[in-house]
């Protein structure tokens, strides 16, 4: 059996798959039927008590039972949630007894103990996922400081007796609205930023940003490239880095090296950032991807970007490409400075260029759009 820490991932026999969590208190269970596009087709692909089954997922008010073999092809990944109910301690982090075991047809296969949560009322536990022909489960122990609404968010569910949280309230492009981290991590829409403080926290120093991508299903690997367009207080480019040149400001920025397929769980590259580090004539950080080998985002599932806080492994920030257009570049993101602090804004805006050369124009374009 694999005691899995968090982010690992074990491979599942065949058979019927059932997850069981355990607290010191009661917590709620749900799960997500989760399509290729990283959100639910439906607020159908949303099991909890009330509404208990879908094809090939069952309810059970200790987990939540799977079959893969009758899960919809649509679906990628099964994921399950807990978020308290209120009759024990009001946050994670002061829950304790905090388990999830996972069987095939009984037989244990993985067991997963969350740990470093604090404020957060809602979390996602475990992902039953397909890599082709193989099914996996994979410890995820992801917290949310803004409940079962934080997490509906994030995945397209439209859950009626919590409101929004209030990052998710629709940006406009010429004025956009603006929080920042108290309420926890955070999920962007095109054109929306978060200012990246928390009221009482130092400001942030080390971070990294994560950037993946998988082929879309059934293609070939995708050979895409992060980069990162440094952009100074003349609004030109001064340095970059990417595959070919890993460094930047004696490593303030460090490229983790080129992943050539897609393929494989988590980041497929990172860039880090020591924020402290970095000259004060560096206004921006605009975060790139390039297709090397021509191939179109069309091709390309689940492109994402996220911020982590290095300093305490969190993450703060997650953007989700939900759409494609056929180009061979595309601007994820972009971190500027805003006083002694930061902001991050997602952007999803698509150009064409093979590699981080072609996107300096757009990067330069794009801060004087933004202003």
């Amino acid at each position: 059996m694999h005691s899995l820490p968090k982010g690992a991932n074990a491979p599942l026999p065949p058979g019927p798959v059932s997850v069981r969590v355990t607290a010191a208190a009661p917590v709620d269970i749900s799960a997500l039927l989760v399509a290729a596009t990283g959100k639910v087709r439906s607020d159908a692909d949303f099991v909890f008590y009330n509404q208990p089954t879908a094809p090939g997922v069952r309810y059970d008010p200790a987990g939540v039972d799977v079959d893969p073999a009758a899960v919809e092809d649509a679906i990628d990944k099964v994921v399950v949630t807990a978020s308290l109910d209120g009759r024990g301690p009001t946050t994670f982090g002061a829950l304790g007894g905090l388990r999830m075991d996972v069987a095939v047809g009984g037989t244990p296969v993985a067991d997963f103990t969350p740990d470093g949560l604090g404020p957060e009322t809602a979390l996602l536990c475990v992902e039953i996922y397909r890599r082709g022909a193989q099914w996996k489960v994979r410890a995820v122990g992801q917290g949310y400081a803004n409940g079962l609404g934080g997490i509906a968010t994030d995945y397209g569910i439209t859950v009626d007796d919590e409101p929004a949280p209030v990052e998710q309230a629709p940006p406009t492009p010429q004025a956009p609205s603006v929080v920042n981290l108290d309420k926890g991590k955070v999920s962007l829409a095109k054109r929306q930023t978060v200012s990246l403080v928390k009221t009482g926290a130092p400001p942030l120093r080390r971070v990294a940003m994560g950037l993946g991508w998988d082929p879309a299903r059934g293609g070939r690997s995708i050979d895409l490239d992060a980069s990162a367009v440094v952009i100074g207080s003349r609004g030109k480019k001064t340095d970059s880095v990417w595959f070919m040149s890993k460094s930047a400001f004696k490593g303030a920025l460090e490229h983790s090296g080129d992943n050539l397929t897609g393929d494989g769980d988590g980041d497929d590259e990172t860039i880090q950032v020591d924020l402290a580090k970095l000259p004060d004539d560096a206004q921006a950080i605009v975060f790139v991807v390039n297709s090397f080998q021509g191939q179109k985002f069309t091709e390309v599932s689940r492109a994402y970007c996220r911020l982590v806080d290095l300093d305490t492994r969190a993450e703060l920030v997650r953007f989700e490409l939900t759409d494609s257009e056929p180009h061979t570049g595309v601007i994820m993101c972009v971190l500027r400075r805003a006083g002694a602090a930061w902001t991050m804004t997602a952007i999803g805006e698509f150009h064409d260029g093979k590699t981080v050369r072609a996107m300096y124009g757009p990067a330069e374009a794009l801060l004087r759009d933004l202003g």
